[in-house]
């Protein structure tokens, strides 16, 4: 087996799946197999969680170059008139220090936020659906009307954010700390349903969708 056909596998994709087949396929897995969701006095399946996020960035990253360098290629011998630039927020980088920055009404869906520094960032009405973000550093960020449907948002740091009118329906705050935190008006309810995963998530004098603090 080629080391290309091992990526696939790792990501339990057939050969030849697209970009975007393999961004999901990898979200979903890191989301299986993240250490913080195995209990953590069960060291084999810490040992096994870690090594199966290795190799599942390892293909993914692989993977991504591969195809990224592809249509590149494929653009640049395109005998197609190009269209004039647009000034468009680009992703951010990893390990990036964004704290800030202005991504307002950015389109950054589908995107690996993980660990990134945001913190007083300006990400009012951008969409960020199905964005991956766990350790996020989102402290007094401006989220105001954002869409964070189902976005992954395990162990951020919310402190002190505006999530005002935000869509958070779907999205998975386990362990988020949303202290001080202003959610007036946020959407995380169908009818009486609660639709935000919030285990373990620290409210402690947020600002709650119908206005009440939470104690």
């Amino acid at each position: 087996m080629s080391d290309l056909e091992q990526y696939y596998r790792v990501l339990e994709l057939e050969p030849g799946a697209t970009l975007e087949e393999v961004n999901q396929a990898y979200k979903d897995l890191v989301f299986v197999w993240h250490p913080d969701r195995i209990p953590k006095d069960n060291l084999r399946l810490q040992q096994k969680a870690q090594d199966k996020l290795k190799a599942i960035n390892e293909a993914r990253e692989k993977l991504r170059s591969l195809k990224t360098k592809h249509q590149t290629t494929h653009h640049s011998s395109s005998p197609q008139q190009e269209k004039p630039s647009q000034t468009i927020p680009q992703p951010p980088k990893q390990n990036s220090d964004l704290s800030g920055k202005d991504y307002s009404r950015a389109n950054l869906s589908n995107k690996d936020l993980s660990g990134r520094n945001l913190s007083y960032a300006n990400l009012s009405g951008a969409n960020l659906s199905d964005t991956f973000m766990h350790k996020v550093n989102l402290r007094g960020a401006n989220l105001s009307e954002a869409n964070l449907f189902r976005a992954n948002l395990l162990l951020a740091d919310l402190r002190e954010a505006n999530l005002r009118a935000a869509n958070l329906i779907g999205a998975d705050l386990s362990g988020a700390d949303l202290r001080g935190a202003d959610l007036t008006g946020a959407r995380i309810r169908s009818g009486e349903r609660l639709l935000v995963k919030l285990i373990g998530t620290n409210l402690a004098g947020a600002i709650m969708p119908d206005g009440a603090i939470y104690q």
